[in-house]
């Protein structure tokens, strides 16, 4: 069983930053790889961001590409979500998750088996 739990949302003006933090619990961290997820009111959840557990490699929906920054801290069991030049369609509900499925598949939220509860972060126009 692995817990994990969000935390680092807020109200942000546009074009500000944040960093959203996600730690882990129960069972090693490093033997899986970590993804972002959000969810707006009324939209379905979307993919953010992923990363391997070695941390070298990571994937990033084509909506934050460029803007958003995934990394991960195995010694503090902790994936982190760098975000600047934030949107107002930023808005959601953010999700860290673990997964070990094949990498290829990391995008997907099925292939995730773990889950936070998430964090909000809010984006004034």
């Amino acid at each position: 069983q692995v817990q994990l739990e969000e935390s680092g949302g807020g109200l942000v003006q546009a074009g500000g930053s944040l960093r959203l933090s996600c730690a882990a619990s129960g069972r090693t961290f490093s033997n899986y790889y970590m993804g972002w997820f959000r969810q707006a009111p009324g939209k379905e959840r979307e993919h953010v961001a992923a990363v391997t557990w070695s941390g070298v490699v990571g994937y990033y929906g084509a909506s934050v590409k460029g803007r958003f920054t995934i990394s991960r801290d195995n010694a503090k069991n902790t994936v982190y979500l760098q975000m600047n030049s934030l949107k107002p369609e930023d808005t959601a509900v953010y999700y860290c998750a673990a997964g070990r499925g094949h990498w290829g598949t990391s995008n997907f939220q099925s292939s995730y088996d773990y889950w936070g509860q998430g964090t909000q972060v809010t984006v004034s126009s």
